[in-house]
């Protein structure tokens, strides 16, 4: 009878220590901003057409999640760093996107390989060292990833 009272005792203890900690969670867990959707698109061709559905991709996942509920960044290299360039067929659509709020990066390997500097490019890009390794990084934080 004693070791039931004293089991009963430590289960009561163990609830009542309980509960504060679990009203602490909840509060941080409340004040914690939702998770963002994030969406990384590759763009490694050359073709217009594949830069204007790569932005139409983007401009609808803003569209449709909301743009302030979402992360969408641009990666391009190889034959795509081409529509980058400050003189690019698609380069006003590009800004547009930049303003919209996508993050839109050039791989700087693929500019020294193809001799390309930053006055070459598109003033309101971003760049990262390597575009496959940002699509990597970004991948594993959980991006979901289209490709074009």
């Amino acid at each position: 009878m004693l070791a039931t009272r004293r089991t009963l005792a430590a289960a009561i203890a163990c609830a009542a220590l309980a509960l504060p900690l679990s009203s602490v969670a909840a509060k941080n867990k409340a004040a914690q901003k939702p998770q963002k959707e994030r969406v990384v698109i590759q763009v490694s061709d050359a073709d217009p057409q594949k830069w204007n559905l790569a932005l139409n991709n983007a401009k609808n996942v803003q569209t449709d999640l909301g743009a302030d509920k979402t992360e969408v960044e641009i990666v391009a290299y190889g034959p795509g760093i081409g529509m980058l360039k400050a003189d690019a067929i698609v380069a006003n659509r590009i800004e547009d996107a930049i303003a919209a709020g996508v993050k839109v990066v050039a791989c700087e390997n693929t500019m020294k390989a193809q001799k390309m500097t930053r006055e070459d490019m598109n003033r309101k890009i971003d760049y990262v060292a390597a575009g496959v390794v940002e699509l990597m990084r970004r991948q594993q934080q959980g991006y979901a990833y289209i490709r074009p």
